[in-house]
């Protein structure tokens, strides 16, 4: 099937699920369509199984759209706790259409999860409420991990919901990743579990060699000790000592454990000026995503500067990452959301497009490593090749299998699709509309922003504290009243604007004498800093430095 064809069937609203071999623009079709849905002001969830996955999209994880986290059970009180979340609950009532990419590293389990909370909040009985569901992904990537006690990880089409969907197949049949056809024989081989000498000769033509593109390979490991010895390698060739930050965090033993087995960011983050790091949580409002690439470019115990791939700066503050019940925090992490990134698993890489990868194989231990590994880079003059087992280079038989029988029914979708007329396929999209878009699209009411939204979007656009009190016409205080909420309500947000109310030397005597006063229930403690201090800093001094804290 065409992109051209599998849009006009997720135009005409049916529930689909789109797939296709790597590189054959599964992700760029999803685009298409969620540009379509919002010049028609649908509202759409756009949410992907991995972060990496969702900032491609310009959207975010299955979990927290859903409010699911990292839950593997639902309670009724659960349920009930989730309705009760204002914003989630909009969120849900008011999405037409849900899109889930890499669904293939979805639990089976986890998407009847996420389709009971959507059936509950929309109050519908149907599958999924009865919006739209566009599933997207490759069966041949590696299948979902299970953690703990949780019930063994099936892909997700073992799924009761995905039973239900009544999904139309797209099996995207072209190719647009990589356009050396020595490199797209090699890929298909193994997908198609149909390696011969022929494709060793080429695969071991690429052992030990350098890549022939000009950038900097990203290394690919089977296993994070492999990863973390040669991230730690990377950084002890760079001059000078590093700078350490420890993970800070609170609450119980297990759900404490529980959030740093979850959490992307190392409980010991080692830094050095020049060292490569990747971003491991989402954060639109700054401009940075869970996946994005970076240089560390200023590192001290007051501050962290980030230089992007597309040169954008980034001063970087400690994010949370919680576990809450009835909106009381039962469990909190804090660190920097960064990673050394000089390399990564290749469960990490998959949705990535690299110019260059020097890959690791000896030591798969699963079916799919080696197609994912491989399928990451666009040509195989961009491959160096570490090694290789037997292992790499098998797919699952009941993968392959089911593979087979998806672009079989692709081929009868796309038939039906072409007994149709024009016209009758562009009515079908007009009546699909009516029921999705509003009735006045672009004319939607605005809602006045409240108080504190408004400072938020002032602090986005740059603004400092006296600007942003000048402006609203009241005390510097009452602004940073807001901005201990906006920081409570939205963790990741960057306060960066705000510390150029204070020099570098004030503002790095105020730090010191919070964390030498502590903390009490999460707070670093303002009075006893204050007595430390004197005179020498007012109490709103010291409450902005808190919000870097």
């Amino acid at each position: 099937m065409t992109q051209k064809e599998a849009l006009d069937i997720l135009k005409m609203g049916h529930n689909a699920f789109i797939t296709g071999a790597a590189g054959s623009g599964k992700t760029f079709l999803l685009n298409q369509y969620i540009s379509y849905l919002r010049e028609k002001d649908v509202v759409v969830g756009i949410t992907a199984s991995t972060g990496i996955a969702a900032t491609h999209m310009g959207g975010i994880t299955i979990h927290s759209w859903s409010g699911l986290g990292i839950r593997s059970a639902l309670s009724d009180y659960d349920l009930e706790d989730l309705e009760s979340r204002q914003y989630l609950f909009k969120r849900i009532q008011h999405a037409k259409v849900l899109i889930i990419d890499e669904i293939s590293m979805l639990h089976h389990f986890r998407l009847d999860l996420v389709e009971a909370i959507v059936r509950s909040i929309k109050r519908n009985n149907d599958t999924f409420g009865g919006m739209q569901v566009v599933l997207c992904g490759d069966f041949f990537q590696l299948p979902p991990i299970s953690r703990g006690d949780e019930e063994e990880a099936q892909f997700a089409y073992h799924s009761e919901a995905w039973k239900k969907l009544g999904l139309k197949i797209c099996y995207l049949e072209e190719q647009h990743r990589q356009d050396d056809k020595d490199f797209i024989g090699v890929l298909n081989a193994i997908r198609d579990n149909e390696v011969t000498e022929e494709i060793r000769t080429l695969l071991k033509s690429r052992f030990d060699k350098k890549p022939t593109v000009r950038a900097e390979p990203t290394k690919l490991y089977t296993h994070n000790y492999n990863v973390d010895i040669e991230n730690e390698k990377e950084l002890s060739k760079l001059p000078g000592d590093s700078t350490e930050y420890r993970m800070a965090f609170r609450g119980g033993e297990h759900l404490v454990e529980s959030l740093k087995k979850g959490c992307l960011a190392p409980e010991v983050l080692r830094l050095k000026v020049g060292a490569r790091v990747m971003f491991v949580k989402n954060n639109f409002e700054d401009g940075y995503a869970n996946g994005t690439l970076g240089v560390i470019d200023c590192c001290s115990q007051g501050l962290v500067r980030v230089r992007t791939a597309a040169g954008k700066y980034f001063d970087i503050e400690p994010v949370n990452w919680r576990i809450e019940e009835e909106g009381k925090v039962k469990a909190e992490i804090m660190q920097y959301p960064i990673r050394l990134a000089w390399a990564i698993t290749v469960h990490k890489s998959q949705g990535m497009s690299l110019d260059a990868a020097e890959i690791d194989l000896s030591k798969s231990f699963e079916k799919g490593m080696g197609y994912v590994a491989l399928s990451r880079v666009r040509s195989l003059g961009g491959l160096s090749l570490k090694g290789l087992n037997e292992t790499a280079l098998e797919v699952d038989d009941r993968v392959l299998q089911y593979d087979r029988e998806m672009r079989e029914i692709s081929f009868k979708h796309a038939e039906e699709l072409q007994s149709l007329s024009r016209i009758n396929i562009e009515r079908t999209h007009a009546e699909f509309l009516k029921i999705v878009a509003p009735s006045t699209p672009g004319q939607k009411k605005q809602k006045k922003p409240d108080t504190v939204m408004e400072t938020k979007r002032l602090l986005s656009e740059g603004k400092t504290l006296s600007e942003i009190a000048k402006e609203r016409k009241v005390k510097e205080g009452t602004i940073i009243d807001h901005l201990e909420k906006i920081k409570e309500k939205f963790p990741g947000f960057s306060m960066s604007p705000i510390r150029k109310s204070l020099s570098t030397k004030r503002f790095k005597d105020i730090m010191i004498a919070l964390k030498k006063c502590g903390m009490q229930e999460g707070k670093y403690l303002l009075t006893p800093a204050k007595n430390m201090l004197k005179d020498s800093v007012s109490f709103d001094e010291i409450r902005i430095v808190r919000l870097f804290l």
